[in-house]
Order: C-alpha cells, then sequence, then structure tokens
C-alpha cells in the first residue's frame, strides 16, 4: 500500500508531512508579517467572483489579459524549474 501512496505524494508519507508543515510555518510567518490571514483569501475569491459576474462579458477580455499576464510569469518559472529538475 505504500508504493501506490508514495507515488500519489510524490515522496515517502513523512517526508511529505514534514515538507508540507515547513512551507505551513514560513507561510505563515509571511502572511503573518503581512496581517494577513487565510480567511481574508476566501473573501478576496470571493469578491473577486462577484466582481467577475457584475462585470458581464466584458470580464471575458479582462480574464483573457489577466491569463497573459500570468502566463507571462508562470510560464518561464516552470521552463526553468523543468530544466534544473532535468540535469539531476
Amino acid at each position: 500500500m505504500s508504493d501506490p501512496v508514495t507515488r500519489f505524494l510524490g515522496d515517502t508519507p513523512g517526508r511529505t508531512i514534514v515538507k508540507l508543515a515547513v512551507v505551513s510555518l514560513i507561510l505563515g510567518i509571511i502572511m503573518s508579517a503581512l496581517n494577513f490571514t487565510p480567511i481574508e483569501v476566501w473573501y478576496a475569491a470571493r469578491d473577486f467572483a462577484t466582481w467577475l459576474y457584475d462585470l458581464g462579458y466584458e470580464a471575458f477580455g479582462r480574464i483573457g489579459i489577466y491569463f497573459l499576464y500570468g502566463a507571462m510569469v508562470v510560464v518561464p518559472v516552470f521552463i526553468v524549474m523543468r530544466l534544473l529538475k532535468f540535469g539531476r
């Protein structure tokens, strides 16, 4: 049973728990320093969805722009990460 679980998690369950705990701690420190709480993330997502709904069809054009802006950052970072992993 460990093999499918390890394959799903990408690592052993123990190491995955430790990694998640470290990332959670770091993110918690950053969010605390910015005076930002997780509930505000949910409120922001809700407000964004409401704003998007209120915009109507104009929103589709803006979503396209937001998608392009995000892709301009995400795609190069993804490629660099894959290249760094490929070298191992």
